[in-house]
């Protein structure tokens, strides 16, 4: 800025007075310009990042675009807190599609960390949990969903499946390594032979079950007759026929499973 020069000797009070106005006139400038810069270069003050190419990406079923423009604003620091939750949400939803389990419940950690009211996530992040194999962390987050909104259609199909798998298990649990008979009534040498090992034990339970599903579902008396005295042979001959050089029990029972439930297993 050119410096206005002002003579004491030769101006008029008018011109002094001019001359000051205008200079104070281009300080407000001055001052106005440096405080605009300072504004727009000042960390945080910026606009918030824009969750549009996110949003696209996952309405189109893009997981790799997906992972990589909503992962982009999951790392903005200028990213709204509801937009980054709804980004996590959709990169995990992508990772989940991929088979990148490990890393789409590490997205739903951190979206119940942002908001943890979310009962979608907590089911979502439930299945996960389940295709892990991890049934308790499984049971809890869809327990959690369905308090958060016990409404929640998924939550409580989950729940109630999994609750009925959980106590299928522990009834197979109770039996395991137990025969389909009293061991303590045992007095053939092969019943004892069976009670003393938890592998021919639970085949022969199966074997047991099977029978009994077969008859029950036979399409007529004279068929469930049938496969009823079919077992009572199977039993004779394997009574018979245990100790006898060359004789496999657990061969000839799994045999005898096979023949009962098909070559399928039904």
């Amino acid at each position: 800025m050119a410096a206005i020069l002002i003579r004491r000797d030769s101006a008029s009070p008018a011109l002094a007075s001019l001359a000051l106005v205008l200079i104070g006139i281009c300080l407000s400038w001055v001052l106005l310009a440096g405080g605009a810069r300072a504004t727009s270069s000042e960390p945080g003050k910026d606009v918030q990042a824009d969750p549009g190419p996110c949003v696209a990406a996952a309405g189109a079923a893009d997981g790799d675009k997906t992972i990589d423009v909503c992962g982009a604003l999951i790392d903005n620091e200028k990213a709204a807190k509801p937009d980054r939750v709804k980004a996590l949400m959709a990169r995990a939803a992508a990772y989940d599609r991929k088979q990148m389990i490990d890393r789409a419940i590490t997205d739903y950690d951190t979206v119940l960390r942002l908001d943890p009211s979310l009962a979608d996530a907590h089911n979502a992040r439930g299945e996960l949990w389940r295709r892990k194999g991890d049934r308790p962390k499984a049971i809890v987050d869809f327990g959690a969903a369905l308090k958060l909104n016990p409404d929640h259609a998924a939550a409580k199909v989950n729940y109630k499946s999994l609750s009925l798998e959980l106590e299928r298990m522990g009834a197979m649990m109770a039996v395991a390594g137990k025969p389909s008979f009293d061991c303590r009534k045992a007095r053939r040498a092969v019943e004892k032979a069976i009670c003393a090992s938890p592998e021919l034990a639970d085949l022969d339970r199966e074997v047991n079950a099977s029978i009994v599903r077969a008859i029950r579902e036979a399409p007529s008396p004279h068929q469930a007759r049938e496969l009823q005295r079919d077992q009572d042979q199977f039993i004779a001959r394997r009574n018979v026929e245990f100790g006898k050089p060359g004789y496999d029990l657990q061969k000839a029972m799994r045999e005898r499973l096979r023949q009962i439930n098909g070559a399928d297993g039904y």
